[in-house]
């Protein structure tokens, strides 16, 4: 038998109208999914962006919270600090807090009044006592001009006279069950201004006891203010109530430099056998005293002579310098004594190439030092022609500056009288110890 083959039959139903609608369909769901996709990855790569930045790769990038910077109120002190150099990192002065730093985080903080009025009591000179805190808020970066009201100040003061340095007011009081000595500084008034630009001051009070110069405090300083209003107590312990009639109060009144030596403006001895001392023993006792310049007791009294002796020596091409002694030195103290030292700078061409000193004398007016320098002269140089000495004669101080009692100069173009015949006589006599004595100038 012969098998039967399968027939093929073809399918109906089938339309060309069906077959075009399944192939729009189909490409109506495809273009669907392709947006769909393209919308994700852009909402994903905008995202990234925000987070990473345009111009971070993501892979590298690490994620930090910002740190808040804290408020630089702190605790005040009084006790001064100076910026060791003016190139170096900025410091604030004492009884200052830095500068408000806002906080990255956006948030401010107002703590500064806080430490600043903490050590200014409740007194009977509130409005003093604001505008002083409003000049203490002054920070160095901004620009202050002068009002109409300073400029004119500025000018009455000039035309005072100039001796006139202003008051000091302070309190003392004597507790005897403590066996304690209560000195409080007020205030100051009528200040000169040692920064003539802006027409004012830096002023801080010093304050130690004579004669034993023990006990030595300091108040804050107070920033553009020639009537600066401390209201600050300082109190001394282990003095007896008859031990008050010895004491001296001596007050120094200065005005802060932040790159150079404080300026002194004057100072203040009180000397409590001139006080009525029963009277501090219940109540606080009021004073006022004019302030004086620290220049006045040299000029009635003159600056004094110093006995040096010289040897130059051409063969080794050196200079033996022997200050041996001092007198008739002012009274730098109360106490009517000084604490005298000798600075000797060796210049060559106008210029300080060298520096010795000498040891501090404690509480005379005739020191006797004996104290040998020897100085190497430049080679190159015909003799001692292009070399000279400068003497400095200086009253130690632990708690103002050294003050310069007078100067002596050999040799160069300002040497005269007695010290230019003393030099003649060692450049020609080598090899030979000369001494002399020489009249101290300022």
């Amino acid at each position: 038998m012969v098998e039967e083959e399968p027939k093929i039959q073809a399918i109906e139903g089938v339309t060309s109208p069906t077959i075009v609608g399944l192939c729009l369909g189909g490409a109506v769901f495809v273009l669907c999914m392709a947006a769909l996709t393209c919308f994700c990855y852009r909402q994903r790569r905008n995202h990234n962006a925000k987070r990473h930045g345009p111009d971070q790769p993501l892979a590298f990038h690490t994620h930090r919270r910002p740190t808040a910077v804290k408020s630089p109120a702190g605790a005040t002190t009084h006790y001064l600090k100076k910026s060791p150099s003016p190139t170096g990192p900025s410091k604030t002065p004492p009884g200052m807090s830095a500068p408000h730093t806002p906080s990255p985080t956006g948030s401010s903080s107002g703590s500064m009044a806080g430490p600043l009025e903490s050590g200014v009591s409740n007194g009977n000179d509130k409005l003093d006592h604001s505008a002083t805190m409003k000049d203490v808020y002054t920070t160095e970066n901004e620009v202050h001009t002068p009002t109409k009201e300073e400029i004119e100040t500025n000018e009455k003061n000039l035309q005072q006279n100039a001796s006139y340095l202003g008051q000091l007011v302070f309190k003392l009081r004597y507790k005897h069950d403590k066996n304690a000595l209560i000195v409080s500084v007020v205030r100051c008034r009528d200040l000169p201004a040692k920064d003539p630009n802006l027409g004012s001051s830096d002023p801080y009070v010093k304050l130690q006891l004579l004669p034993d110069k023990q006990h030595k405090v300091k108040t804050r300083v107070l920033r553009k203010t020639r009537n600066p209003v401390y209201d600050e107590d300082f109190t001394f312990y282990g003095i007896n109530f008859n031990q008050l009639p010895n004491i001296t109060l001596h007050f120094v009144v200065l005005s802060f430099d932040r790159y150079s030596r404080d300026d002194i403006i004057g100072e203040v001895f009180c000397a409590l056998n001139t006080v009525d001392v029963t009277q501090i023993e219940n109540q606080q006792m009021a004073l006022c005293r004019e302030i004086q310049p620290r220049s006045l007791k040299i000029r009635s009294q003159g600056r004094g002579e110093l006995l040096v002796s010289l040897c130059w020596q051409p063969a080794a091409n050196r200079l033996t310098v022997v200050v041996l002694k001092a007198r008739n030195l002012p009274k730098m103290d109360v106490t009517g004594l000084a604490d005298p030292y000798v600075k000797i700078y060796l210049l060559y061409n106008g210029q300080r190439i060298a520096k010795k000193k000498t040891h501090v004398k404690k509480r005379t007016l005739s020191p006797v030092f004996n104290e040998s320098f020897v100085f190497d002269i430049p080679a190159g140089g015909e003799g001692l022609e292009n070399v000279s000495l400068e003497f400095l004669l200086l009253d130690w101080d632990r708690v103002t500056k050294n003050e310069v009692i007078g100067r002596l100069e050999m040799g160069g173009a300002k040497c005269t009288g007695t010290a230019l015949h003393h030099w003649n006589e060692v450049c020609n006599s080598a090899r030979r110890q000369i001494a002399d004595w020489h009249k101290l100038r300022e």
